[in-house]
């Protein structure tokens, strides 16, 4: 019982920036020095939760603050290798769906999945990636 409660106490939390867009702060306070902005869809690591201020990763290892509301439930990954192949099946030797570029965003389908994730692509077209082919699990 005991090491289940401290496998889930590292288990990553990921969220997704929401509609338009997240300003990413160096301190958590809109008095802080703004960093960037990040895109919707983007997803990112949650750190840390300070009042209605969260600290977060993206797929770059950059560390950023922003606000709570500025996030959604939504899952979203990203492929971070050239060439990442979706496919039909959960199999390599299953039909390739599509080839996708390192940075592109797919939705996540299934946020339980270990080796092969089931994800959406903007244009509908559904089907299964390595989980090591991606970022935001």
């Amino acid at each position: 019982m005991l090491l289940m409660a401290a496998s889930s106490a590292f288990a990553f939390d990921f969220k997704t920036v929401g509609q338009p867009m997240a300003i990413l702060y160096d301190t958590p306070s809109a008095k802080g020095n703004k960093l960037y902005v990040a895109p919707a869809g983007m997803p990112v690591q949650v750190m840390l939760s300070y009042g209605e201020w969260v600290k977060v990763r993206d797929m770059n290892g950059d560390v950023a603050w922003t606000q709570a509301k500025a996030l959604s439930a939504r899952r979203n990954v990203l492929v971070r290798v050239p060439g990442a192949k979706v496919f039909s099946e959960p199999s390599d030797t299953s039909p390739v769906l599509m080839t996708a570029d390192k940075g592109v965003l797919l939705e996540l389908v299934d946020p339980n999945a270990v080796t092969w994730v089931r994800v959406r692509h903007r244009d509908g077209l559904t089907g299964y990636i390595k989980a090591s082919d991606i970022w935001g699990l």
